[in-house]
């Protein structure tokens, strides 16, 4: 029955298709780039305005002291919610508005937004402003559709999902948007692959670590101490002992790629020694000091099965080791983010309806994964509460953060229809 019912809400879809691009485009030429955090206002002013000609009532949300938050960078979130009129749950959309910078390697336009041969090109493409317009378009079309339908729809814009979510999701749910009063059911439009469901996430660590040294002349090294030499000796232990640690522990999660099923530590940066000085022409020459500080930035990716207690002792061991076998190693260790894994139950209704919908509108069963990297279920878990929670979306998980990003047309109609299916079945069900 529910199929016929959904008929006209997939043909709206499918004659949508040129709105769906012109919004995605439209979205994509929003320069949003975290850091710094341009664009947020005008961002989700543009997503407001069009949901309110769709009967959403709009409300605009600017973190106020979250970290980056300022008036030249103001942290601005949208939330719309639409009220059937009837008695029954929320099913709620949220999509972060924040891309990462653009990076070199890029042969288009990355604010372009152009579409070829079904693809539409540009930063935040795929991850993830073109499952932001396939949610939009899937909850426009349910409404314009007229089908009955219970309890209330909620599209959110967030910020800064990529540097943590400070000021987008975490802020919101600790003021109740994502409480269990307000919200049932969750569903992110992260680009993890169209015929893929995705549970939950890995734990991430981020810290800074600094050692010091002694400043002398370059000349005469041997009466300084170089901190760069010390930050050396800890990534060769991280080679010899941590590395290896990690590549023999596995998960049980659906992890997606292989490769992230064991643990997994990235060295983001390294940053040592003085400044170089400048000439005229801009060329570099090296200060002529022995560095006296060298810091760090790890970002560790940790497992459902391991303990954020014993991630972060097994490095501190490491540190300990050193500062007791190597002479004059002195280092300090800042904690910058910790997120705890999170995976929503694989009977959960939002993970149901959801794969009930792919299975209809692909003919396949969907594949249930967990990603990678962390995504805002963190904060609707851990701060809302809320374990009815999802990502599912158009958009290649590979391509992310990659240069010539891209997402395909036909795979945002395909989750715009899956989204639509999903939230009737949510909505309707007793």
């Amino acid at each position: 029955m529910s199929d016929q019912v959904l008929e006209p809400v997939f043909e709206l879809i499918e004659k949508s298709e040129d709105s769906l691009i012109r919004l995605c485009q439209d979205l994509i030429r929003f320069p949003t780039v975290n850091p710094p955090g341009n664009d947020y206002q005008v961002c989700v002013e543009y997503i407001g305005n069009r949901l309110k000609n769709s009967g959403f009532t709009v409300e605009y949300v600017r973190a106020y002291g979250a970290p980056g938050d300022s008036a030249e960078y103001p942290r601005y979130n949208v939330i719309a919610r639409y009220e059937t009129g009837r008695k029954g749950p929320c099913v709620h959309f949220n999509s972060h508005i924040d891309v990462v910078e653009t990076g070199d390697g890029w042969t288009k336009d990355p604010f372009a937004a152009d579409l070829i041969d079904g693809k539409i090109y540009g930063r935040g493409a795929c991850d993830m402003k073109g499952g932001l317009a396939a949610s939009i378009i899937a909850v426009e079309a349910l409404i314009k559709s007229g089908v009955e339908l219970k309890g209330a729809i909620e599209i959110s814009g967030t910020a800064d999902e990529e540097s943590g979510g400070l000021g987008g999701v975490a802020y919101l749910a600790e003021k109740g948007y994502f409480s269990k009063d307000r919200v049932d059911h969750v569903i992110i439009p992260e680009p993890l692959n169209v015929d893929r469901v995705c549970l939950g996430h890995r734990g991430v660590w981020w810290a800074e670590i600094e050692t010091f040294g002694r400043i002398a002349h370059g000349s005469m090294p041997f009466l300084g101490d170089c901190a760069i030499r010390h930050m050396g000796a800890v990534v060769a232990e991280f080679e010899d002992k941590l590395y290896p640690a990690m590549a023999a522990r596995h998960t049980s999660m659906p992890v997606v790629p292989e490769g992230a099923k064991q643990s997994t530590l990235n060295i983001n940066s390294i940053h040592g020694g003085q400044e170089e000085i400048k000439r005229t022409d801009n060329a570099g020459l090296p200060a002529p000091c022995v560095p006296d500080s060298c810091r760090m930035v790890i970002d560790r990716r940790f497992l459902v099965e391991e303990d954020i207690i014993n991630v972060k002792g097994e490095i501190a061991g490491i540190l300990s080791d050193l500062e007791t076998s190597r002479e004059g190693f002195r280092y300090e260790i800042r904690d910058m983010l910790e997120v705890i894994p999170s995976m929503t139950d694989e009977n959960a209704p939002v993970v149901e309806a959801t794969s009930a919908a792919i299975e209809e509108i692909l003919g396949k069963k969907p594949t249930l994964v967990c990603s990678p990297g962390t995504y805002d279920q963190k904060h609707i878990d851990r701060i809302g509460n809320l374990k009815d929670c999802i990502a599912y979306g158009p958009g290649i998980l590979e391509l992310a953060h990659q240069p010539d990003e891209y997402v395909i047309v036909e795979d945002m109609l395909n989750s715009a229809k899956v989204m639509a299916r999903a939230t009737y079945n949510l909505l309707i069900k007793e």
